[in-house]
């Protein structure tokens, strides 16, 4: 993909986030292209599962599931999960969780890097570099979420333990004073197992996440080793993390 095209991908999804819904005719003057080269943007995005494409009008993947979420601030987590590809060396494994944010790293990754190894529980996440001529994909089995496109439960755990990496990446529904928190049991479970077997726990966010809080904990913050966000994170939150011996990286927006 050339930057102009990542550049005219990004604008796309910016406007849909924004409105919702953007004509393809509309989008077309905006970008200043043609509906042939258009439409062959829009071609990416709906193999990805980002967008839908009907009848001369685009819309987001869906309404609730994770690729409406990748929609919502696109050029934010494009630039965290950037930032965060350096850590990765070529040759390396690496076990990403489920979230936007970590969708796009794998993508970085995968375009960016060589020989890198993708070991995820998210089928979304399988799905959506597939089709990139150097994925490299281990995907762990178990019990389905439909919405969130993962694999959770016993068996996901099991497989995990089978698997020894450097890095583990992973995105947060919310925060709190005890550490990292998110919405689903059964995700946190599988978060904490996947944890065991990596060096060093890599946190993926958008500011924004530090003021809410999820439902049950995910991961205390002496499992943490460096956070990758927006410079709009509350300085106190940012103070509290460096204090606990957690590495920072603010990504301007």
């Amino acid at each position: 993909m050339t930057d102009k095209q990542a550049e005219r991908q990004k604008k796309i999804l910016e406007i849909i986030a924004e409105e919702g819904c953007a004509g393809v005719a509309k989008l077309a003057e905006l970008m200043g292209v043609s509906k042939v080269t258009l439409r062959s943007d829009l071609d990416r995005l709906e193999e990805k599962g980002i967008i839908r494409h009907e009848k001369g009008h685009v819309y987001p993947g869906s309404s609730d599931d994770i690729n409406n979420r990748l929609t919502y601030h696109y050029a934010a987590k494009r630039k965290i999960a950037h930032r965060a590809s350096e850590l990765v060396s070529d040759g390396e494994a690496v076990m990403i969780e489920s979230g936007s944010c970590c969708a796009i790293l794998a993508e970085e990754l995968t375009v960016n890097k060589r020989e890198v190894r993708i070991i995820t529980n998210s089928a979304f996440i399988a799905a959506y570099i597939r089709r990139l001529p150097r994925a490299k994909i281990v995907l762990l089995g178990g019990d389905y979420q439909n919405d969130a496109q993962v694999m959770v439960g016993p068996i996901t755990r099991q497989c995990a333990q089978g698997f020894t990496v450097d890095k583990l990446f992973i995105g947060t529904d919310g925060f709190s004073e005890n550490g990292f928190t998110g919405n689903d049991h059964l995700r946190a479970e599988t978060v904490q197992c996947m944890a065991l077997q990596a060096r060093e726990v890599v946190i993926l966010t958008e500011s924004e996440k530090f003021s809410k809080q999820g439902l049950v904990p995910l991961l205390p913050l002496s499992k943490i080793g460096s956070v990758f966000t927006d410079n709009l994170i509350p300085p106190e939150k940012e103070a509290f993390l460096t204090g606990h011996g957690i590495k920072v990286y603010k990504i301007e927006i």
